[in-house]
C-alpha cells in the first residue's frame, strides 16, 4: 500500500507555504529512491491560526503588530529568507486583509474529491502570498479554485454550503485534540509525526521510518 501523508496546515501559513516545497523535494528524493513504486497519497488537513476572527477579518498590519511586536519586522525577514531558499518570493506588504480561513479550508476539502486538492491549496498559497488576494471575499476564492481545475458550480456548492464549514471545523477540532498546536504537521502512516517545516532530509527520514514500520 501506498504511504501516506496527512498535512496539518493553514493557508495564511508562511511556513505551511514553505514545508509544502519542502515536501515535494522530499516527494522527489523518495521517487528516486522507489523507482516504480505508487507514489505517497497526500492529504491536506484544516487547521485556522486565528478561528475567532470574524468573516470579513481584519486590517493585516494591524494584526502583526498586536501579535508580534517590535519582533514583527524580524520574523518577517526570516521568513522571507526562507521562503528564497525554495524559491517562494513573499509579497508581505501586498497583503491587506488578515482573513478568517473557514471557507478557504472548505474548499480544499471540496477538491479532494476531484483529485485537485493539492492543486488548490498551492493555488490559494499563491494568491495570499505571491498576490495579496483577499481571501475573505468569496468571489477571489471561486476564481483561485477555478485556476485549480473546479468548476465555479463546484465552487459556489462548497463556499454556500455550511455543512461544509462544519466538516472544516471538525477537522480543526481533531487535529487539536491530537496535540497539534502549530503547522505545519506532518503525519507518516498515521503512526509517526514531525512538527514544523522541516528540511526535505528530516521529511524523508519520516517516510522510510513510517514504512519500516
Amino acid at each position: 500500500m501506498a504511504l501516506t501523508i496527512d498535512v496539518v496546515s493553514d493557508v495564511v501559513c508562511p511556513w505551511c507555504f514553505i514545508g509544502k516545497r519542502r515536501l515535494e523535494e522530499a516527494l522527489a528524493i523518495y521517487a528516486r529512491e522507489h523507482p516504480g513504486a505508487e507514489p505517497p497519497r497526500v492529504t491536506w488537513r484544516p487547521f485556522q491560526l486565528n478561528p475567532g476572527l470574524p468573516a470579513a477579518g481584519v486590517d493585516r498590519a494591524a494584526y502583526y503588530r498586536q501579535k508580534f511586536g517590535n519582533r514583527a519586522g524580524e520574523i518577517v525577514d526570516r521568513v522571507r529568507g526562507a521562503g528564497r531558499d525554495v524559491g517562494i518570493d513573499f509579497k508581505f506588504e501586498d497583503i491587506r486583509r488578515q482573513p478568517n480561513t473557514l471557507a478557504a479550508h472548505a474548499l480544499i476539502e471540496g477538491a479532494a474529491d476531484e483529485g485537485k486538492q493539492d492543486a488548490t491549496v498551492e493555488a490559494l498559497f499563491r494568491a495570499f502570498f505571491l498576490d495579496g488576494a483577499d481571501l475573505t471575499k468569496p468571489e477571489n476564492l471561486k476564481a483561485i479554485a477555478q485556476t485549480a481545475g473546479l468548476s465555479a458550480a463546484e465552487a459556489d456548492a462548497v463556499l454556500a454550503s455550511d455543512d461544509a464549514r462544519a466538516h472544516v471545523a471538525s477537522e480543526d477540532a481533531a487535529a487539536r485534540k491530537i496535540g497539534v498546536q502549530g503547522v505545519p504537521f506532518f503525519i507518516f502512516n498515521r503512526r509517526l509525526a514531525v512538527s514544523g517545516a522541516q528540511p526535505a532530509e528530516v521529511l524523508v527520514e519520516a517516510m522510510r521510518q513510517a514504512e519500516a514500520g
